[in-house]
Order: structure tokens, then sequence, then C-alpha cells
């Protein structure tokens, strides 16, 4: 016979809390491979780029930059298509928002800079980066990813004033490297 017992506000709150803390986990524990993904494409993409654009002197390769979604999202496809799906929660629904709008801000603002006005869009960039990274780090409760998007946002804001023309393509490499190595640190911590 199943009993149909009440729970009182403390049980709740417990219940509520280790949903909350299990669903951080998994989602910490399956989106490292995630942070090296994105990591290494931004790595080897700002390395092209600068390359292209030191060796030529032609700022247009730039434009290479829109490829770099579509090669990913490709690659996060093939990454996780036999993953065991997570349940849909409120953590890994608001991560997912803040990549996207920092994805979205991304190409709108390059856009923006590319074909109608021109502006500082490393400096924007850089600084968008280490902001969602560093909420996605407050969402998840991990301080590396925290520590990561600060470095990656003020350090590189700093960097980015300094830095002239297509040396400042070397910060999307550090950004990179930043990225990778957080999605390894958070492996190893989930290991």
């Amino acid at each position: 016979m199943e009993q149909n017992k009440e729970m009182t506000a403390q049980e709740s709150l417990k219940l509520i809390s280790e949903t909350l803390n299990n669903s951080r986990r998994d989602i910490l524990s399956k989106s490292a491979k995630y942070y090296v993904l994105w990591g290494s494409l931004l790595t080897v993409f700002s390395l092209v780029i600068y390359l292209l654009w030191h060796s030529t002197g032609k700022a247009s390769w730039n434009l290479l930059w829109f490829a770099m979604p579509a090669f990913g999202y490709l690659f996060a496809w093939m990454l996780g298509k036999n993953d065991k799906a997570l349940p849909e929660s409120f953590v890994g629904s608001l991560t997912g928002k803040v990549w996207g709008i920092f994805g979205l801000f991304s190409i709108t603002l390059s856009a923006i800079a590319v074909f109608i006005v021109p502006m500082p869009i490393t400096f924007t960039i850089i600084i968008l980066l280490g902001i969602a990274e560093s909420i996605t780090g407050v969402i998840l409760k991990n301080w590396p990813i925290i520590v990561g998007g600060f470095l990656l946002g003020v350090g590189g804001a700093v960097a980015a004033i300094l830095l002239k023309s297509e040396a400042q393509l070397l910060l999307f490499t550090l950004g990179g490297v930043i990225l990778a190595a957080t999605g390894l640190v958070v492996k190893y911590q989930y290991k």
C-alpha cells in the first residue's frame, strides 16, 4: 500500500538543493570536453587568421571568423551524439542561454564591425567571452571557470588596448588556451 506523506518545507528545500547540485555536477562533467573543443578551435582559428593577416597584410582574413561557429557546432554535434541525454534542468537551460547570448552578441557585433561601423571588436568580444565564462562559473559554482573567465575578460581587455592590429588576434589564442585549460581542470575535477 502506497503512503501519501507530505514533505516538510525543510525536506523540500533539501530535495531541491540536491537536485540542483546533481544537475550542476552532471553539466560540469559533460561540459569539460566542450570547453576543450571551443578553446582548441579558438586557438587554431586565431593563429591561422593571425598568420594569414601578418603574412599578407590584409585584415580581410578576419572574415574566416564566421566559419568558426559552423565548424564548432559540427564538431560539438559529433562529440555529443553518443552522450547520454541529460534531463532538462534550470541550470542547464540557464548555462546554454548565457553562451547562446554570447554567440549572438559576438556574431552580430562582428558583422556590424565588418560591414557597417568599424569598432574595436577584439576588445568587445574578449570582454564578452570573459563575462560569459565567469557567469557560467557562477551558475555552476565552479571557481576555476569563474577565475578563468575573469582573467580572460580583464586581462584580454587590457591587452587589447595595448596591442595593435593583427597582434590582437593573439589574445584569442590565449583565450582559447584558457578555455581549453579550464575544460581540462573541470574534467580532472569530475573524473
